[in-house]
């Protein structure tokens, strides 16, 4: 017993000190946009380049099997406000599908209105290093002194490089602009709402917080500008992690170059709208944070050229995935002990202390409710909005809480497995005939997840535990475990419907070729 409350309380404490770090940022979010009011408009202006002064970029596109999005991604680039004699497109495809097909079509669409764009298709024999090993092998052959980086579901605007490159010209430290994410379809569903409500939050309070303190960032993958000679610096594209860009992101803060951010300059992007597909991100995200932790923690500590603060936030940023293994614990212990506090009412003042420490949950509500209104009017539709999104999105994080715990147990471990993109369908709405589209499409998931099963007997362990709560009149466990209960439930059900859905669907359209837009 003392075993299972020492591991309880431990768990709880660790995400208590992880949830002050959270307030430090929300409160910093909170200081630098006074500040930035105080000194008026902080918006990035559009600056006029001189023509003899326009610096050469590369523009990477990394591809692989995105037949849905890959055409508008290519409009969009080539429809880039910049010099034409001073831009170079790489088209890094991977594809074993009819994206490749597509892509040499829409070029030579491309090619007939702007001959004199540079834009290369260039294919590999293999995978190798799948997204990292691409961008390298594209680096060899690059001309740019700065390169913008773009997954296939983005569509940058036409002042993208307008926009970004002033920054980095204007400080010779600077070895990145990471854009913010805006989501083309975040009223898509229940799903994509809460997707868009977590991502939010870290566009706005982590990524603004961080930067604006002089902490560590992170570049996120895509709808950023490097610099050459910091990615060169850095030690280049490495793919011994599932983040290659939370990788080089530290490497190159170790050595020196400031990575910076502008939440004024947005790209817009597809969020996943299928649970199978969340997961494959979700699972690739946090075992990638958990290999990159493993990696650069030693290099953080050892660090001669950074401060104490920046040392503490690096820590608690490149732990940001692990605080899922420790909810997982805290979750499933918390049945036993409350159960335990109840037969040995002398134990009972250390549930006191995990309820206590559980308090931190008021942190999670501000630092969201702060992130929520980041960008938002405060009013009474709001307010609502931020009330049913909170606990809407805690339970499906609670969701899932196994799968993204295992994440990172396997990325701690050292255990290795490929890179798995998430499918994207360029679908706005959810409409029959989009819905349509992706159940019948290549790309929907057709069975369910090897942790399905174990998910679903999560699901009656927590309800069995709000049963057992009812009859201990424990009032707290009732209202964590219905949230949890509630999570998986919601995680279970939507792959279990989404999977029925897209097996129906491929059935039935089997012998129809995909619509492509």
């Amino acid at each position: 017993m003392l075993v299972l409350l020492f591991l309880y309380l431990s768990a709880l404490t660790l995400v208590a000190i992880y949830s002050l770090a959270q307030l430090q940022l929300a409160l910093l979010f909170i200081w630098y946009k006074r500040k930035a009011k105080q000194k008026a408009s902080e918006i990035t202006p559009k600056l006029p380049l001189l023509e003899a002064n326009f610096p050469f970029v590369t523009v990477q596109l990394p591809i692989y099997n995105e037949l849905y999005v890959v055409e508008e991604l290519l409009q969009a680039v080539a429809a880039f406000d910049y010099p034409l004699n001073r831009l170079e497109v790489q088209i890094l495809d991977d594809s074993t599908d009819e994206t490749s097909e597509i892509i040499a079509r829409v070029v030579a669409e491309i090619l007939l209105k702007n001959p004199n764009l540079s834009i290369v298709h260039k294919r590999r024999q293999n995978r190798k290093g799948f997204k990292a090993g691409a961008m390298a092998e594209g680096l060899r052959s690059a001309k740019g002194e700065y390169v913008a980086i773009f997954d296939a579901d983005f569509l940058p605007t036409p002042d993208f490089l307008l926009r970004t490159l002033p920054l980095l010209l204007a400080n010779e430290k600077a070895g990145l602009v990471q854009t913010r994410w805006v989501h083309k379809n975040e009223n898509y569903s229940i799903l994509t709402r809460m997707q868009a409500f977590a991502l939010d939050a870290h566009f706005s309070i982590e990524q603004w917080g961080r930067s604006r303190s002089g902490f560590f960032i992170n570049f996120n993958g895509t709808a950023g500008v490097w610099r050459r000679a910091c990615i060169d610096g850095a030690g280049g594209w490495s793919s011994d992690t599932l983040t290659e860009d939370l990788d080089l992101s530290y490497r190159a803060q170790l050595a020196g170059w400031q990575l910076l951010y502008r939440d004024d300059i947005c790209t817009p992007a597809e969020l996943p709208i299928a649970m199978p597909a969340i997961k494959t991100q979700q699972y690739r995200w946090n075992k990638g944070a958990a290999e990159v932790a493993r990696k650069m923690l030693g290099r953080l500590f050892s660090a001669k050229n950074i401060s104490f603060m920046q040392r503490l936030n690096g820590v608690a940023h490149l732990l940001n995935s692990s605080v899922f293994v420790l909810i997982f614990m805290i979750t499933v212990l918390s049945v036993p002990v409350g159960l335990l506090a109840s037969a040995y009412p002398e134990y009972a003042f250390l549930y006191a202390i995990g309820q206590a420490l559980g308090a931190t949950l008021g942190i999670v509500v501000f630092f969201f409710g702060v992130a929520f209104f980041a960008w938002r009017q405060f009013s009474a539709a709001n307010f609502w909005g931020l009330l049913w999104r909170l606990p809407l999105f805690l339970a499906t994080m609670y969701g899932l809480g196994l799968f993204n715990a295992l994440a990172v147990v396997a990325g701690w471990a050292g255990r290795k497995s490929p890179f798995v993109r998430t499918p994207k369908y360029n679908l706005k709405s959810s409409g029959a005939g989009g819905a349509a589209q992706w159940l019948s499409g290549d790309y929907a998931a057709l069975r369910l997840s090897n942790l399905w099963y174990a998910e679903l007997a999560l699901l009656i362990y927590f309800v069995a535990a709000v049963g057992a709560d009812f009859c201990l009149s424990n009032w707290q466990g009732v209202a964590l475990h219905s949230l949890v209960g509630t999570g998986y439930g919601l995680v279970v059900g939507y792959e279990w419907q989404q999977v029925r859905a897209a097996r129906r669907g491929h059935r039935q359209n089997k012998t129809v070729a995909p619509s492509v837009s």
